[in-house]
């Protein structure tokens, strides 16, 4: 009987992502290597103060029996009246008090507060707050925050978001909201 002869096994192809990228990186590194080394001093840190600005705006704050589903509630309340939410905050104690408070600033009060009392708000509160609109940078809440404590003004609550990545939007509740605006305006 005659032998078969046995094939060799075709070998494996590497796909391209068990294969490392060092031919690339080496190939770049060849063409920056004939470029002289420039050695650079560190840059100096340099304190750029965010910019801002600040004024007031009315908020809402209504409180509800804790239930599944009550941020929709709100929101669909709220829009329902053609309202826009320009900023808030929602929260629930849940075990502790079995109570919701929703915080908003809206572009139209009294069509916000009527939605709010048809849904059933236990209680619902107006108060004047500080906006402050600033830079979106490192540092901005601390000029902002430190400006207020060294006047002596107690910050009672405070909540920020970032609204398009350039700009920030802060809102303060402090134990004097007029000096604060003062004490910002001049800052």
């Amino acid at each position: 009987m005659a032998k078969k002869a046995k094939k060799a096994a075709p070998k494996k192809k590497k796909t391209a992502t068990a294969r490392p990228t060092v031919k690339t990186a080496t190939k770049k590194k060849k063409a920056t290597a004939a470029r002289p080394v420039v050695k650079r001093a560190p840059a100096a840190k340099t304190s750029v103060s965010p910019k801002f600005t600040v004024s007031t705006a009315i908020e809402i704050t209504a409180t509800f029996p804790e239930s599944m589903g009550l941020t929709a509630k709100v929101a669909a309340a709220v829009a329902a009246e053609n309202v826009n939410i320009l900023a808030g905050t929602g929260y629930s104690a849940s075990g502790l008090r079995r109570k919701a408070t929703f915080t908003l600033i809206v572009d139209n009060l009294e069509k916000a507060e009527r939605a709010l009392e048809r849904i059933g708000a236990d209680e619902i509160q107006d108060s004047m707050v500080i906006l402050v609109e600033t830079e979106n940078k490192v540092g901005a809440l601390e000029k902002i925050s430190k400006a207020i404590a060294d006047a002596g003004i107690n910050i009672y609550y405070f909540y920020s978001t970032t609204s398009s990545g350039k700009t920030a939007t802060c809102v303060f509740k402090t134990a004097d909201d007029q000096k604060a605006i003062k004490v910002l305006r001049s800052a």
